[in-house]
């Protein structure tokens, strides 16, 4: 040691050589104890040379030397070769099964915050059709941890759909089931952080011991390490040591593992062993039941005519909806008023952008027509049925209203003269005030055509 002591730094020497320990000499063979397969594969990227000449240095040409390797748990040991003689020839790995490895010793593990969100949990966790494999896959992994079938698991979709929610979930109820499993959740830029901090110190085999004792390990935006290759091998033996010993992995992640660049392939086709699974957008009737729960649990009552138009407008997001809620509830609270629709007309501009659909005369006859169930041809003819007629009139209101057609321009385009057109908005809009059912179809029936449902 004291050969490798004065050729390179104590830092290096003492985070990769301090700790290695020699099991004997025998037969032209060294056993030498090391931390981890991690410190392997830096010993042999970096140090190489001056391991090898040191090696020659005291025991003499054409040493074998193979590696034990000091682990938390019974696993396979693996023992690796290399003749410090040359020492640039090819290294020769060799893994075989064996019983638990003699020099193990058995470390006291120490509790931790798991760095779980108690409100991020499946209770409080709306299900859509945008969500619902993936929730179902999630509930599954939760409830039989024993199961390693999604083995790792890997939730991917754009920013604020849930991703977090669902995998913080997931690791919530292992705990409620389990108070003692090692569960933690961790984002990926964390994670850089916590490795590159313990390099510094020269606590890199603690970290990574650490990391081996997790029995699942939740890491949150795993793109954010792209092109930081010391992380990656980091994670890479953190990953494979954790799977081979039947351990859950859960990642999420802004897109698929085969769209993602700057991974070593090695650790992409381990993202892909298990499941791979996609959260979509949240769509229209999921937005709506997120605001409904989030407005209960934060004990604010929501019209439904304000409920129909967030949802309608805020599109992109989970995220988004819960930030416009949070506008709404302390808008009204320093004007102390109620939360109406014109207050939230006015806050939800400036939450998010509001990419309005492009309403037109054709679309909003084929939208009447739907919610009422009624033939097109219907609102064009000469038909004085109640049904008919109360249609007709939705439509010229609904005209006028969101395409700022003249009264003219609406009365030609369904045989109508413009005196009818302006009794027929007249109608509607002084009935408004006292009909709810009026004032749900008119609601229904414009958010389906800002928002392009039913």
């Amino acid at each position: 040691m004291q050969f490798i002591k004065d050729n390179i730094d104590s830092e290096p020497f003492d985070s990769w050589f301090k700790d290695i320990t020699s099991l004997g000499f025998v037969n032209n063979e060294l056993k030498l104890m090391l931390t981890s397969p991690f410190v392997v594969d830096v010993l042999e990227q970096r140090y190489l040379d001056v391991l090898g000449s040191a090696i020659k240095k005291v025991y003499g040409p054409g040493v074998t030397l193979k590696y034990y390797y000091r682990q938390i748990g019974n696993e396979p040991s693996t023992t690796v070769g290399i003749r410090p003689s040359s020492p640039s020839s090819t290294i020769i790995a060799q893994s075989k099964a064996q019983p638990a490895n003699p020099f193990v010793q058995q470390q006291d593990l120490k509790p931790f915050n798991p760095q779980l969100y108690p409100r991020y949990n499946f209770e409080n966790y709306c299900a859509g059709n945008s969500n619902k494999i993936a929730r179902a896959i999630g509930e599954t992994v939760a409830s039989n941890p024993s199961v390693k079938t999604f083995n790792p698991l890997f939730v991917f979709g754009p920013t604020g759909v849930g991703k977090t929610h669902l995998i913080q979930a997931i690791g919530i109820r292992l705990k409620e089931n389990n108070p003692d499993a090692r569960v933690l959740y961790v984002n990926a830029r964390l994670f850089e952080s916590q490795f590159t901090a313990a390099s510094m110190k020269g606590e890199t085999n603690n970290f990574f011991h650490f990391y081996q004792s997790i029995d699942t390990l939740i890491i949150d935006d795993i793109q954010d390490l792209h092109n930081k290759p010391a992380t990656q091998n980091t994670f890479f033996h953190i990953f494979n040591h954790l799977h081979q010993n039947n351990r859950q992995i859960i990642m999420s992640s802004d897109c698929a593992p085969a769209e993602m660049e700057g991974f070593e392939q090695r650790l992409l086709s381990r993202f892909k062993w298990g499941m791979s699974v996609q959260l979509d957008k949240p769509d229209f009737e999921l937005r709506r039941d997120v605001l409904r729960q989030k407005s209960e649990q934060e004990g604010v009552e929501l019209s439904d005519e304000v409920i129909e138009y967030i949802a309608a407008n805020v599109c992109e997001s989970i995220r988004d909806l819960e930030g416009v809620l949070v506008s709404l509830i302390g808008r009204a609270t320093v004007l102390n008023c109620d939360i109406t629709l014109d207050l939230a007309k006015a806050v939800v501009p400036n939450s998010v952008k509001i990419n309005r659909r492009q309403v037109n005369f054709e679309l909003i006859v084929e939208k009447v027509c739907s919610y009422y169930g009624l033939e097109h041809d219907c609102l064009f003819t000469k038909s004085r049925k109640r049904e008919i007629s109360d249609a007709r009139q939705m439509l010229m209101y609904l005209a006028k209203k969101l395409t700022k057609m003249p009264f003219t321009a609406i009365g030609s385009r369904i045989d109508r003269n413009y005196a009818t057109v302006i009794y027929s908005c007249k109608n509607i809009e002084e009935r408004l005030p006292i009909e709810k059912k009026l004032r749900d179809d008119v609601n229904a029936i414009e958010t389906a055509l800002l928002s392009g449902e039913f």
